[in-house]
């Protein structure tokens, strides 16, 4: 299943893959079997928005509270373009960043989709991740972007913590369950040791 964290106890679960691998629909899958055990999650997912069966951009929403804004589009924002893309940077700073101080601070599990290219213009979602996901000791789920070199990814990647896995074709349907439990099992205190 992955490469698993250097310390032996995982806080952090690290989900990469190829584009249209389904990390995003693994995490979905992930979070609902956590909530269905009584554990509550906070944090932001990421959601591609397609109009005729074309891609027109993402959207990201705060799990805590269902609010959904607009993260990048092929038109109609203004802000630095990735792809054919331009990214809100605003919803970064405000929407995103406080979906993910909520959830550390009020959530059992913290959940970040996705570190990526958009999400890393941010300095304050930079910020945010560290603070909340790498400098925290909430267990956490984030998907991070597979061949993407930045600081803040190799620090995810290399958290003593961490452990790190591929969702592809053939694992996809398996592996939420997997991750799941281990994620219960670390929530769950009569389980630790």
């Amino acid at each position: 299943m992955s490469d698993g964290s250097k310390t032996g106890q995982t806080r952090l679960w690290l989900i990469t893959g190829d584009p249209g691998s389904g990390k995003s629909s693994a995490v979905s899958r992930i979070l609902l079997l956590v909530r269905s055990q009584g554990f509550t999650v906070g944090g932001i997912l990421t959601r591609e928005v397609r109009s005729h069966g074309q891609r027109e951009g993402f959207s990201i929403t705060n799990l805590a509270t269902d609010e959904t804004g607009t993260l990048a589009s092929a038109k109609g924002i203004v802000g630095p373009r990735v792809g054919k893309y331009h990214v809100d940077l605003k919803i970064l700073s405000s929407m995103a960043v406080t979906a993910l101080e909520h959830a550390r601070d009020k959530s059992d599990l913290v959940a970040c989709d996705e570190v990526g290219p958009m999400e890393l213009l941010s300095p304050e979602f930079r910020k945010a991740v560290m603070s909340c996901i790498l400098q925290s000791h909430k267990p956490s789920i984030c998907v991070i972007h597979k061949r993407l070199v930045d600081p803040l990814i190799e620090d995810l990647r290399n958290s003593e913590d961490s452990k790190l896995i591929e969702v592809t074709y053939e694992n996809r349907n398996t592996l939420p369950d997997e991750i799941a439990e281990e994620i219960i099992d670390r929530l769950r205190p009569e389980l630790k040791g």
